[in-house]
């Protein structure tokens, strides 16, 4: 799945970003997402014009991202709006904001859930096994697919292997969030 983002208050060159991701992608995107909300409420032709893309087939689905809890409220009114698919918000032992209202809120209207950070942005893969912490946050049944980051080959196929059962129990994954918390 090709996954991507358009982040400007600018219509205009929201439609260069796009144009620009059709033809490096072939003519097609599976998920566009409206990047950490920039412009959605200034400009709703933002959404309106993505929907008409959707609509026309040159992307499968249409998401909104953001990165820091205090914004959740602005998310949770996009969410509810019924325009998008999907979303991605940080997700890991240490973030969890996203369990108490976003994640179910997008599990109640059949969104998809892409959980970034699931490596704490790093400072928990240096002190936790990376396998452990993308199988911490893929046994939620809310989250989809999980992305962390890296430009390590090595790294991205011990990643992929992550994503295969088996999942920690419930015991397990408050066991782990008990040890990043110290």
């Amino acid at each position: 799945l090709v996954a991507t983002k358009i982040w400007t208050r600018s219509v205009a060159e929201a439609r260069r970003q796009l144009e620009a991701q059709l033809e490096f992608f072939g003519g097609r995107v599976d998920l566009e997402q409206v990047h950490n909300l920039v412009g959605w409420r200034e400009h709703l032709e933002h959404l309106e014009w993505l929907e008409e893309e959707r609509a026309a087939g040159r992307m499968g689905f249409l998401g909104a991202t953001h990165y820091a809890a205090s914004v959740f409220d602005e998310l949770e009114e996009v969410m509810r709006s019924g325009r998008i698919d999907a979303i991605q918000v940080p997700y890991n032992p240490l973030e969890r904001d996203a369990e108490r209202r976003i994640l179910p809120l997008a599990a109640e209207l059949d969104l998809g859930v892409i959980a970034m950070r699931p490596l704490g942005g790093g400072s928990l893969a240096r002190r936790f096994d990376a396998s452990e912490l993308l199988k911490w946050t893929l046994a939620d049944e809310r989250v989809h697919v999980a992305i962390p980051a890296t430009s390590s080959p090595a790294h991205a196929q011990s990643n992929t292997a992550a994503g295969a059962a088996p999942w920690p129990s419930p015991e397990e994954r408050q066991a782990l969030v008990s040890l990043a918390l110290r």
